[in-house]
C-alpha cells in the first residue's frame, strides 16, 4: 500500500510464446492501481528476460494477404462454439488478442479480470493508406462476475508499426447484431 496513491504489486512470472508454445521468457513486472478513481488505468512497468518468436514473415503474409483483397473482409464467431479458430482465421484472432489486451489494461481494477472470450464480428475498413484498419465487436469474459461484456473497438495495424487500438467502446449488453 501506498498512501493516498494506490496499491503496487510486484510479479514475476514466465510469458509462454502463444505461437511458439515451446518458448517462454522471464518478465518482471510492477502494477500501480490507483485509489479510488476507476477511470485512470493501473500503471505497469515490466522487463523482459530475453526475446520471443520473431513474427515477421508470417505478419508480413498475412499483411500482404489482407492488402491484396479486392473486398473487405468480414467475419463472424472466431472461435466457433467448438472453440476452434480455422487456420486463416487465426491472424484476426491474434490481433483482437493483442488489441483487447490495451481494452483490458485501460478498464482494469485490482477487483476485475477480463478475458477475450470471443469475436462476435471483424469487419475490414477500407483505406488509403498503408495500414489495414478492422472494426471489432468482441466478447470480454470478467471472471470475477461471470459477465460476458460486448465490446467495440477500431484496430490499426501494420507489421513494422505494430497495433493501435484507435477507439473502444463498452456496448450494452443487448447490442443487436
Amino acid at each position: 500500500d501506498i498512501d493516498g496513491v494506490g496499491r503496487k504489486y510486484h510479479l514475476e512470472l514466465v510469458l509462454e510464446d502463444v505461437l511458439g508454445k515451446d518458448s517462454t521468457v522471464n518478465c518482471t513486472a510492477e502494477v500501480l492501481y490507483h485509489l479510488g478513481n476507476k477511470n485512470i488505468a493501473p500503471d505497469v512497468q515490466f522487463t523482459l528476460e530475453g526475446e520471443l518468436k520473431n513474427t515477421e514473415e508470417a505478419d508480413n503474409i498475412f499483411y500482404n494477404r489482407i492488402k491484396s483483397l479486392e473486398k473487405e473482409l468480414v467475419a463472424e464467431n472466431i472461435p466457433d462454439s467448438r472453440g476452434n479458430v480455422s487456420p486463416d482465421m487465426e491472424p484476426f484472432h491474434l490481433l483482437a488478442w493483442v488489441a483487447s489486451g490495451y481494452v483490458i489494461w485501460q478498464n482494469s481494477t485490482e477487483n476485475t479480470k477480463f478475458q477475450l472470450a470471443q469475436i462476435k464480428r471483424v469487419k475490414q475498413v477500407k483505406r488509403s493508406d498503408e495500414y489495414l484498419e478492422f472494426d471489432y465487436t468482441i466478447l470480454l469474459h470478467e471472471m470475477v462476475s461471470q459477465e460476458i461484456i460486448p465490446w467495440q473497438m477500431t484496430v490499426l495495424w501494420h507489421p513494422q508499426r505494430g497495433v493501435q487500438v484507435t477507439q473502444d467502446s463498452r456496448q450494452p449488453k443487448h447490442a443487436p447484431e
